[in-house]
């Protein structure tokens, strides 16, 4: 594999480095394909580093056979096992490591529109942000459900709370201002890395410390859902997971403080249930409705001390 410290591009150019954290997923090959033609824009230059998660180096081999197709500098990382915090802890220290000025994270299921890298940079240069979210925009299967279709449940984009202000963020369509003060030295929370909810808590943390999120609507990724993510069993055991890990981040340490957390999150989930109800002749609504009720059922397991769900066991 080419070494990202090998380029002939002028040492006044800024490197981005673009990372993917993988878990025996072929389908990686497909990601890599779709960074070939990315152009950052003048004054930049890319490379990519791979962190892989599992216990073996499996996506070596995968790596190395689509570094050829690359135009840029190419690193593969082992950093087992099995816990997500640990590939994402990865690629920034690699990234740091190689004296980037950016690292932009997409994951190893999804493509990257031609001018992806473009429109993160663009944006976070010329906002001074120290991170910017792009979408990641769901592709269903022509037989998936057509409520799916119509309610886009899988589509991620940033929430804007009243401030106008994102406070928090995902990493599927991320870039990081490695030299901010809120973003350098900051790694992801190990005890996340399982369950998920570490890009959560990295995030806010970093709004927290006063670092600003921009987006950046352009920034366009994309996702195949398989058939198994098309379920609404699937979709509401997603939703009481992310419910779990709310209530972990932001849970009051004191009992009357959770006693009231609690309460209300039974009143939404009572609400909720009516409105299920009440839009039944709509799936879409309908599904919605419940998917919410269920992320506030996870709000209370967690409360009440119930061990949380784990998305990276296996």
């Amino acid at each position: 594999m080419k070494d990202a410290t090998a380029t002939e591009s002028p040492a006044t150019t800024r490197l981005v480095a673009i990372g993917i954290c993988t878990f025996r997923r072929p389908i990686l090959t497909r990601t890599l394909q779709s960074l070939a033609g990315q152009t950052p824009g003048p004054g930049f230059r890319c490379c990519i580093i791979v962190a892989d998660n599992d216990d073996q180096p499996s996506a070596r081999t995968v790596v190395e056979g689509a570094a050829a197709d690359l135009p840029f500098p190419v690193r593969y990382v082992h950093a087992p096992a099995r816990n997500i915090s640990i590939a994402r802890n990865a690629l920034l220290e690699e990234a740091t490591a190689l004296g980037a000025d950016f690292l932009a994270m997409i994951d190893d299921d999804e493509i990257a529109s031609p001018d992806w890298a473009a429109n993160l940079v663009s944006t976070i240069t010329r906002s001074g942000a120290d991170a910017v979210l792009g979408p990641v925009l769901a592709l269903y299967r022509p037989e998936a459900p057509a409520w799916l279709h119509k309610a886009r449940i899988h589509d991620v984009t940033p929430v804007f709370l009243s401030d106008g202000r994102i406070h928090t963020g995902y990493t599927g369509n991320l870039i990081l201002r490695l030299d901010s003060p809120p973003v350098r030295g900051r790694r992801f929370d190990l005890a996340f890395g399982r369950t998920g909810g570490e890009d959560d808590v990295f995030l806010s943390g970093l709004v927290r410390d006063g670092g600003r999120i921009e987006y950046a609507p352009e920034a366009i990724a994309s996702e195949d859902i398989p058939a198994p993510r098309e379920k609404l069993g699937f979709l509401m055991r997603r939703s009481f997971r992310s419910g779990q890990t709310f209530g972990r981040i932001n849970a009051p340490k004191s009992l009357p403080g959770r006693v009231l957390m609690a309460l209300k999150a039974v009143a939404k989930i009572v609400f909720l249930a009516l409105s299920a109800a009440v839009t039944a002749p709509s799936p879409a609504r309908r599904n919605r409705a419940l998917m919410r009720a269920s992320l506030h059922a996870g709000v209370c397991s967690q409360l009440f001390g119930r061990k949380i769900l784990e998305l990276y066991n296996s």
